[in-house]
């Protein structure tokens, strides 16, 4: 939690506020009690019943303290509240900024699911901790110990009796609690687990009913959520004890209070309204213990959704201190013949996985078109995920421009390229607020023209023109109509690089042709990098790279891998036949 307290520093004064009007409260709510007492014995002394004046100050004074409690109160709970709203307005920010800016490979590590949950519910859980905290952490406490304090000043001897209560109430309260906070723990995860499946199922609703797996996913839902509530139960169970025995041991010193008064009381060492005072105090303690350990299970939760808030965060510290620090990037490399250069690099994306990419070596030359081919996991996507640096290589170097991709400034890097990836995602808003993506201050009639050269005329036209609107994700668009917005959007950026990874999957043969022929009339002479399974996509390239399983299996132009590369000539022919052409 310490990590996040940052986030109140602008709310140092809030933070104090909130706890001091509290305790206000608190300090006025100790005094009820005897000013009860003044009155119940005033009014059963019959020779001074009619001291009405008396009964009546009392009754204002006990409006007064309800009226400024109350009132003390509200405020507390306003500054309470403005410093754990600002809490999760700053964390949530810097969280959402935090995962932006994360590695492709922390991003893969994390899972979507994940990250949605820290930035929800761990977010939410921890407002209400900070929320609870700055209400009950010094109120509880102080009335507690107010309580045994007023009792003491009403008699020692039954004071002692408080004394008693609270050390045991306390004994209870921590070995409840102790036990109780693993099971949240527990509890925590089985949620992230139903969460992580609702997502899944939810999203994937069309492909479960595709193939009619809905009973299948449904009972995995079930068991995960009779799971979920398995550890719930348990958890439930040992903390719903908490207050059945704080009020058993309530009553039972009650009796104790009570009789012990009643003698007191024959003695003529106490009145009844003192023994009335006594009994409220030990109510004020009964609740307050409640309260108290109900904020304990809050203050856990709330730190164990911190912990996992923290966790997003130092791998956002870890990605930074790679961009940042005492860090000089290289200039690059004047006239430099070739613009990617691959010297034996090798790719595994986590410690214990096979090699994405195993010792791959090639180098490009400035304007010229290269095809990428394979096999489905054959690696074609993870090898152009290297050249703008979204990985980091395991071995070997990758230099874009004559510069190590590792070496040079990340933005300069990502001005360089433009990619387009296998699956295209459009926002929520107007065509040409996704198509200025690329470029901000783009006129409208560059957009017209990359619309022109990535034939999505007709997408266009049938929205309405550049203002027609994308629904979230691109829903009210299909398949082919985004991939070619997508392809739009990078032209607009004019990339010195442009990668198009698989990004005309969807579109028929034609419309792939149309947009093949557009890119060679591009004012400018980009590199292009053209990822397909589609021999006639890439046939036509100045150079090919076959891949399989990770190993390059062929580099040249398409006659000479015909000639020379099998794995070339049998996913060609596989497409066309051995008499095609």
């Amino acid at each position: 939690m310490k990590r996040l307290l940052i986030y109140l520093k602008n709310y140092k004064i809030q933070c104090v506020l909130a706890p001091l009007f509290k305790m206000l409260e608190a300090l006025f709510e100790l005094f009820v009690p005897l000013v009860i007492a003044a009155l119940i014995d005033r009014i059963s002394d019959y020779s001074a019943f009619g001291d009405r004046t008396f009964v009546f100050r009392s009754f204002v004074l006990l409006i007064i303290l309800g009226v400024v409690g109350l009132i003390s109160s509200c405020t507390a709970q306003f500054f309470a509240a403005r410093a754990a709203t600002g809490f999760s307005e700053g964390l949530r920010h810097d969280l959402f900024k935090t995962l932006l800016g994360l590695k492709f490979s922390q991003i893969d590590e994390l899972g979507t699911s994940t990250m949605i949950t820290r930035m929800t519910a761990d977010v939410n859980t921890a407002q209400s901790g900070v929320n609870m905290f700055l209400r009950l952490f010094l109120r509880s406490p102080f009335i507690v110990a107010g309580a045994v304090v007023m009792a003491f000043t009403i008699d020692f001897k039954a004071a002692l009796i408080f004394v008693v209560l609270v050390t045991i109430l306390f004994v209870v309260v921590e070995l409840i609690m102790r036990s109780n906070i693993p099971m949240l723990k527990n509890v925590q995860s089985r949620l992230d687990r139903v969460l992580s499946l609702s997502r899944e199922n939810l999203s994937g609703a069309r492909v479960i009913r595709a193939f009619t797996a809905e009973d299948v996913r449904y009972e995995e839902f079930v068991q995960a959520d009779e799971d979920l509530a398995s550890y719930q139960q348990k958890a439930g169970a040992v903390s719903g004890l908490l207050n059945p025995l704080t009020y058993v041991i309530i009553n039972l010193f009650v009796v104790v209070l009570v009789y012990t008064g009643n003698i007191r009381v024959s003695e003529g060492a106490l009145t009844t309204g003192q023994v009335v005072a006594l009994y409220n105090y030990m109510s004020q303690i009964l609740l307050e213990l409640i309260k108290f350990a109900n904020l304990i299970v809050t203050i856990n939760r709330a730190l164990a959704s911190a912990d996992r808030i923290r966790a997003v965060l130092e791998l956002g510290d870890e990605a930074s201190a790679e961009k940042s620090g005492e860090v000089t990037y290289t200039e690059s490399v004047t006239d430099n013949e070739y613009i990617v250069e691959f010297d034996k690099v090798s790719l595994r994306y986590h410690e214990l996985s096979d090699e994405a990419l195993t010792d791959i070596s090639f180098r490009i030359r400035r304007g010229e078109t290269v095809g990428i081919i394979g096999g489905t996991g054959s690696g074609k996507s993870s090898l152009i995920a290297l050249i703008p640096g979204f990985y980091e290589t395991t071995s070997g170097t990758v230099r874009v421009d004559g510069i190590d991709v590792k070496d040079a400034d990340p933005d300069k890097l990502k001005k360089m390229v433009g990619i387009v990836p296998q699956k295209a995602v459009l926002f929520e808003g107007t065509i040409a607020d996704n198509l200025r993506w690329g470029n901000e201050n783009a006129t409208d009639e560059e957009l017209r023209e990359a619309v022109r050269l990535s034939v999505a005329e007709d997408v266009v036209e049938s929205k309405g023109g550049l203002e027609g609107e994308i629904e979230q994700g691109g829903r009210n668009l299909s398949g082919g109509q985004r991939q070619r917005l997508t392809i739009a959007r990078a032209l607009v950026k004019r990339p010195e690089i442009l990668i198009l990874d698989d990004s005309s999957s969807a579109l028929d043969n034609l419309t792939d042709r149309r947009l093949r022929d557009n890119l060679k009339t591009l004012d400018y002479d980009p590199t292009v990098f053209i990822v397909s399974q589609r021999c006639s996509s890439v046939r036509d390239a100045d150079i090919i790279i076959v891949l399989d399983d990770g190993l390059l299996a062929g580099l040249g132009t398409h006659a000479e891998l015909m000639k020379n590369c099998e794995v070339y000539r049998e996913i060609y022919e596989s497409q066309f036949g051995k008499e095609g052409e």
